[in-house]
């Protein structure tokens, strides 16, 4: 295949699309964790990469328009929390404690574990937001110093590890109550979490949602504060 073709915006875009497509086809036929669509993708995209030999750089510059979809998604988070709010009330304090000590647990967590791995401040910075979805952690990692492309690596990894292992671990701890299993797969892996939690029920699905909403909000405040006095 001619090599000015597969470094093109509309291969490039197209086989993104294509291989997400078919992951979510293959993932609601056979209902297995590990065959998610995004993870799918994740792992097919990185193969298509290297056989074709396209950096990077010129991936992200071909599927911008995702980025930019991505951006809108964000704005739609203020839709959802609109749509949840029979499922917010008399929760709001609750809701509202659990998504603060939520963010506070999920940075400080990960910044002192890479610290004590010997991690410089742009790396810290980089992993602080892994809870939160992609367009929102590296909206807000960007300004403060940190490198996108590790942030939205990690951020990935923290959803799919949530979706295959949040209900089990939430299981395991004797959590059962359907809105406290909804919210902490939303808090703390995001949209991937938010899938699965829509899969298990539309109590957790819709908890789920206001989570994801909440964090976001939440990280997008807290993490420049934190950034600032804490390392």
């Amino acid at each position: 295949m001619n090599a000015a073709l597969l470094h093109s915006d509309l291969f490039l875009l197209t086989a993104t699309v294509g291989l997400y497509c078919f992951g979510s086809a293959l993932y609601r036929r056979l209902h297995m964790p590990l065959l998610h669509p995004v993870l799918l993708t994740f792992v097919a995209m990185i193969g298509v990469l290297r056989l074709c030999g396209v950096e990077y750089v010129r991936y992200r510059e071909a599927v911008r328009v995702l980025d930019f979809g991505l951006g809108l998604s964000v704005v739609a988070l203020g839709y959802l929390l609109y749509e949840q709010l029979d499922a917010m009330r008399g929760r709001t304090v609750p809701i509202l404690v659990a998504t603060l000590a939520g963010c506070v647990a999920g940075i400080l967590s990960v910044v002192w574990i890479a610290e004590a791995f010997g991690a410089g401040r742009q790396i810290l910075t980089s992993l602080a937001p892994k809870s939160v979805t992609v367009p929102i952690a590296v909206a807000v990692v960007e300004p403060l110093g940190g490198i996108t492309a590790l942030t939205s690596v990690v951020v990935f990894c923290v959803g799919i590890f949530g979706s295959l292992c949040g209900d089990r671990v939430l299981g395991c701890c004797g959590v059962y109550d359907p809105h406290a299993r909804g919210f902490a797969l939303g808090a703390a892996a995001h949209g991937i979490g938010t899938a699965r939690a829509v899969e298990l029920g539309a109590a957790e699905g819709a908890l789920a949602g206001v989570a994801m909403a909440l964090m976001g909000l939440c990280t997008a405040v807290l993490l420049p504060l934190i950034e600032k006095f804490l390392y």
